[in-house]
């Protein structure tokens, strides 16, 4: 009994040190050495994203599905890479690991800073999960610190603009992403909510003009865009679409990656020399459109839907141009 009691204490002093839960079926498994199988990392992601899976359209989009999905892709090659196993219990992930793990993103994987601090943030998400439900009783990131690098925004001058607007284009299939394009820059909406715009989504607003009403799917915040006259007169251009027609649309978009294609083929032809994607319109909307235009930069955040003015704050930096006629204004004030 003495002999027996003292394997017992001996259990309880190893699980203590292990920080796992001291119960008595812990102890006992211990004693009579049957090891409880620890939860598992790479189980946990698993059923974190058929979770997310199942909520895809409803509180997910599709992009987080699809990053969250590439992330456990590159967590199962991390541990296959580094210690030759498919699986790992969460109680052997330590500060150790996150830092060879954000290694291997850099290094084998090759991936850019703000990428591989991105699937460092999406790594944390499921250690948040397992700390939660008691699995983990230290939190491996408490050490760890990541920056995300200041990427500057590209986005089209005015003129630029102007350029593109007035270009005639031998293939209609340039002048739709052309005009698409350029309703992105006069309402600011992403790809995904040009793409799902519908007649249900345009109401008139407090000033009775016409309006895009409508949540964006990335965050699901209201946006409420006035339409300008350049906007409205591609919607009207396009109203008889068939495409438009039969998917019941507002504006016949193409996939993502061939408007980015033709958008390259687009800047060539006017000599647009600029990284040009479909996203830029909505930064064009931002800064060139709006902001440069003196529209208030709570204005601004609202119709772009983003969640605090911060982010609207990120295009304001970047607009020396604006500094520039601030301060010539201020010039003129203090002539003699």
């Amino acid at each position: 009994m003495d002999s027996l009691q003292v394997r017992v204490y001996e259990c309880h002093r190893q699980l203590v040190e292990a920080s796992v839960p001291v119960t008595a079926t812990n102890i006992k498994n211990r004693v009579t050495r049957k090891e409880e199988k620890g939860i598992m990392l790479i189980e946990v992601f698993q059923h974190h994203n058929s979770k997310m899976e199942a909520l895809v359209g409803e509180e997910f989009a599709p992009g987080t599905l699809e990053r969250y999905t590439t992330s456990l892709r590159h967590t199962v090659d991390f541990l296959q890479w580094k210690y030759q196993v498919s699986d790992i219990d969460i109680r052997k992930v330590n500060h150790a690991l996150i830092t060879e793990y954000e290694f291997y993103l850099r290094s084998i994987r090759k991936c850019a800073n703000n990428t591989a601090v991105k699937y460092i943030k999406n790594f944390g998400k499921i250690i948040r999960i397992c700390l939660a439900n008691g699995w983990l009783t230290a939190n491996p990131f408490v050490n760890y610190k990541a920056k995300v690098k200041k990427v500057d925004r590209v986005f089209l001058s005015e003129e630029e603009l102007a350029t593109m607007a007035a270009k005639e284009f031998a293939m209609d299939r340039l002048s739709q992403v052309r005009d698409i394009f350029l309703f992105s820059c006069f309402t600011g909406l992403a790809y995904v909510d040009v793409l799902q715009l519908t007649r249900a989504d345009i109401g008139r607003g407090i000033d009775g003009e016409k309006w895009v009403i409508k949540k964006r799917q990335k965050t699901d915040v209201a946006s409420r865009i006035p339409l300008l006259p350049s906007a409205l007169q591609i919607l009207e251009k396009y109203k008889d679409h068939p495409q438009c027609l039969n998917d019941g649309r507002l504006l016949p978009v193409l996939s993502n990656q061939k408007m980015n294609a033709y958008l390259k083929e687009i800047a060539d032809l006017c000599g647009i020399h600029k990284p040009l994607t479909f996203h830029i319109a909505r930064h064009t909307f931002a800064t060139t459109v709006t902001l440069l235009n003196g529209v208030p930069m709570e204005s601004v955040s609202k119709m772009l839907g983003h969640t605090n003015l911060r982010t609207t704050q990120h295009y304001a930096k970047i607009l020396d141009i604006k500094v520039s006629e601030d301060m010539l204004l201020l010039k003129n004030k203090f002539k003699l």
